[in-house]
């Protein structure tokens, strides 16, 4: 059976109508409340990334004829690979033409804020409407005050794993601290069910993991000035760390990117991987009804990831935005777009549909009840609560944009664990790298 990128997940049929909640009421909020008239004969184009759930495209796309019934703007939705939008979003910026609207990732915004729509009044008027943002989410999207974008959705990121492998390796639970999290990997690599993780550019994946690995030992990109303090024995710690784990990987996992490890754990070649809610839905929904996926489906289990010596979890989620282009011919009609997507009960809907991968921005959204639907769903459900920002200590802005872009943490570990240089070399590398970007 092939696995994609696009629509691996089928969501249960009519589970978005029934799963709204009285908390806004059902009135059509966008007839009622229009803040924005779009210009005489507008039409949009949005660039997102390409799904790994088909019920967030499938929604999204129907919130978005339901936009065009009511104001008769079109609105043309595309679709790039993950690793493909931050380059387009940064040529559209800087050459001045392309989509009206993008859905871009983590602190993108702060490369090219003087290029984006100020949102801030949209921003405001959702956030007192629907409970207030996430503080997380609502920086990334926020610059010297001013919103340049609108934080849309946190897509969690967790602990997959084979119930029945992990037993069988002589462990009744999953192990809730590193040490005991390196045990395992060891006892399932021996009983041949290898762990993966991804250490290749995945936008999500490979940067999530990367931002454990350094973040569980105490180690820090930059302190709160924005002085990289990279080389520190924390980090060392997290290189060695990474090195033992890496020791029980299947092969290849320095070059996998985010879809990846979905397709090799849902062959049956992994026991344990960091992921969306993508790899469990995927096996659960099962369209093609493979018998070998539906078994695979009962033994999945989620949980958060392990706990470091820092004694607290510190993980990185994917946060991604909604941004609006200063050269769009159509700022009115891109605003009305989008404060219709966060109105009730496009938002509910959305979030439903998208199955737990998808994690609300605003709070006034946290009790859709997606998150109690099914126990796997819930390591997933606080994530724009609970992230850590990637530039973290240090300010969000162009530095802590670019350094991610540029995968300095994510190479680090990279070329450690395959002897490509030695920890203290891929250390060094990586303060190097991140000075160009932090001048302080």
């Amino acid at each position: 059976m092939k696995f994609t990128r696009r629509g691996v997940i089928q969501t249960a049929a009519g589970l978005a109508a029934g799963a709204i909640g009285s908390r806004f009421g059902n009135r059509p909020a966008f007839a009622q409340e229009l803040k924005y008239k779009p210009e005489e004969g507008a039409t949009l184009r949005l660039l997102r990334w390409s799904p790994f759930v088909k019920g967030d495209e499938d929604q999204w796309l129907a919130n978005t004829k339901r936009f065009t019934e009511a104001t008769g703007v079109e609105v043309r939705v595309d679709k790039e690979s993950w690793e493909d939008i931050r380059p387009k979003a940064a040529v559209a910026a800087n050459v001045g033409s392309g989509p009206d609207l993008m859905l871009v990732w983590f602190d993108d915004p702060h490369q090219y804020p003087d290029k984006l729509l100020d949102v801030t009044e949209l921003g405001d008027y959702l956030g007192g409407k629907f409970g207030g943002w996430y503080d997380g989410p609502k920086d990334y999207a926020t610059r010297e005050g001013r919103m340049v974008g609108l934080p849309l959705a946190t897509i969690g990121n967790a602990i997959v794993y084979r119930e029945s492998w992990v037993k069988e390796a002589g462990f009744s639970e999953f192990p809730k601290d590193t040490a005991g999290f390196l045990e395992l990997c060891k006892a399932l690599q021996k009983n041949g069910h290898p762990a993966g993780f991804t250490h290749g550019h995945g936008v999500g994946d490979g940067n999530n993991y990367a931002h454990w690995l350094l973040w569980s030992h105490g180690g820090r990109m930059v302190d709160e000035s924005g002085k990289v303090v990279i080389n520190s024995p924390e980090t060392m710690a997290a290189v060695n760390y990474a090195m033992e784990l890496y020791k029980t990987f299947i092969p290849g996992t320095e070059s996998w990117l985010d879809v990846n490890n979905n397709r090799a754990f849902l062959a049956g070649e992994l026991s344990v991987i960091a992921n969306g809610i993508s790899a469990y839905y995927s096996a659960k929904m099962n369209p093609d009804k493979d018998p070998k996926l539906a078994e695979i489906a009962k033994d999945i289990r989620t949980t958060n990831l392990p706990i470091g010596p820092i004694g607290k979890s510190v993980e990185l989620y994917q946060v991604t935005t909604a941004v609006i282009f200063k050269y769009t011919k159509y700022p009115n009609a891109a605003q009305a777009y989008l404060q219709f997507m966060f109105e009730q009960p496009q938002m509910s809907e959305w979030i439903t549909s998208s199955a737990g991968y998808c994690c609300q921005t605003l709070k006034g959204f946290a009790d859709n009840p997606v998150w109690s639907a099914d126990p796997n769903n819930a390591p997933y459900a606080k994530a724009s609560e609970t992230l850590r920002p990637n530039g973290y200590a240090g300010p969000l802005g162009y530095a802590s944009a670019a350094t991610m872009a540029d995968y300095v943490l994510v190479d680090m570990f990279a070329k450690a664990v395959t002897g490509q240089a030695t920890p203290q070399e891929a250390i060094e590398e990586a303060e190097k790298r991140a000075n160009r970007y932090y001048r302080v």
